[in-house]
């Protein structure tokens, strides 16, 4: 194989694969990312055998073929070349040289003949399609993955589920201490799915969906298919596909309470900032903090035998009985970081044993979100 290629866009297709190419794997082969040249473009792929990207770009092949070289040696090798064209050249026993046009600096490496590398999905004509606007889809992915199990021998939880009924699009995630819920209708959309997405590859959709500039994403659509136990996505010349999770997710209904007993109202930022102050003194194997809500006033105090005490006040929109809840103030934080955009939260208490519910005070655009925190005993 012989190719030139601009080297800003093939650094970003490299780039994309570093997150899916398998460097831990026993098969030597998922190290690394497959080169193909044909015609007059060159292929970037890489697969974890559940996850897989593949992307090309316009490049001058002047000899057909395909290598498959190490995903960080050959990313971090175009990376430091020149700006402008790339060439690339597969010798025997797959021994790739790149170099710059117009520069001395050249790198060889040890590839692996692109047959060895496994074949990657690829949806059929008939399979199933579907258009989101990219700033859908990314504003349910960044408000929900924070609540995803890390946990990966729990598959249920280690994924987020991704529901699409007629024109509302939906994502849910939980780890058993805490659930967040995201839903929009889409005007226009007649679409029907269920789709477990496991937590990489809603990671690497992320970074690919966060990839369009900020102005284009309500104009730029993705395209998702499903076929069989695969889910696609195409977007910006990326395709991105991702076996789905085959287990049962909780019935999240069941965990989001159909009401609460108090509505406490607050400026998120202040909250927020204090909650990160107290949370210093708190223990650091619970991370615990306690909230006192009275009139108008949201107490905050933490303890610990290592750090001392804690304590925050911030104002509120309540009136009625007083009630205290402990909980972890991370799993606040994240709710609040999630919703960066909003300037109030409703915070949703029943009891002192009861979840907590956190809602954006003002919700616009069709939004519904929701976060569900369960208490700890402090």
């Amino acid at each position: 194989m012989e190719l030139v290629a601009p080297k800003k866009m093939l650094l970003r297709l490299l780039q994309r694969c570093q997150g899916v190419a398998d460097k831990k794997s026993t098969m030597p082969v998922l190290a690394n990312v497959l080169l193909s040249g044909e015609g007059d473009r060159v292929t970037v792929a890489a697969t974890d055998l559940y996850l897989s990207v593949t992307g090309s770009l316009e490049a001058e092949v002047s000899k057909s073929g395909s290598v498959a070289v190490p995903a960080r040696d050959v990313f971090d090798r175009v990376r430091h070349m020149p700006d402008g064209p790339v060439h690339i050249s597969v010798g025997n026993g797959a021994a790739t040289t790149i170099k710059a046009g117009g520069s001395a600096r050249r790198y060889t490496l040890h590839g692996l003949p692109g047959s060895d590398f496994p074949a990657l999905p690829t949806p059929p004509e008939e399979a199933s399609r579907m258009e989101l606007p990219v700033a859908v889809l990314l504003h349910l992915v960044q408000r929900t993955v924070f609540s995803i199990s890390n946990d990966e021998t729990r598959a249920h939880l280690n994924s987020a589920l991704f529901e699409v009924d007629k024109d509302v699009v939906r994502m849910v995630t939980t780890d058993g201490h805490r659930l967040s819920k995201m839903e929009r209708k889409v005007e226009g959309l007649d679409f029907s799915t269920t789709m477990l997405i496991p937590l990489k590859a809603v990671q690497e959709l992320k970074k690919l969906l966060e990839e369009v500039p900020e102005d284009q994403r309500g104009d730029e659509k993705i395209i998702v298919a499903q076929n069989g136990p695969n889910a696609f996505f195409e977007l910006g010349g990326i395709n991105f596909s991702v076996k789905l999770v085959d287990a049962q997710f909780p019935p999240y209904d069941a965990v989001i309470p159909a009401m609460t007993d108090r509505a406490v109202r607050t400026p998120r930022e202040p909250l927020e900032e204090a909650l990160k102050a107290v949370s210093l003194a708190a223990s650091d194997r619970t991370g615990g903090v306690k909230l006192a809500v009275s009139e108008n006033a949201l107490r905050i105090t933490s303890e610990s035998p290592e750090s001392g005490n804690g304590f925050d006040e911030v104002p509120v929109d309540y009136t009625g009985p007083e009630i205290s809840v402990g909980f972890n103030a991370k799993y606040l934080l994240d709710v609040l970081a999630a919703i960066k955009d909003d300037d109030e939260v409703t915070l949703g208490l029943s009891g002192e044993l009861d979840p907590a519910v956190v809602r954006p005070a003002n919700a616009e655009g069709g939004d519904d979100y929701i976060a569900v925190v369960m208490p700890m005993r402090i």
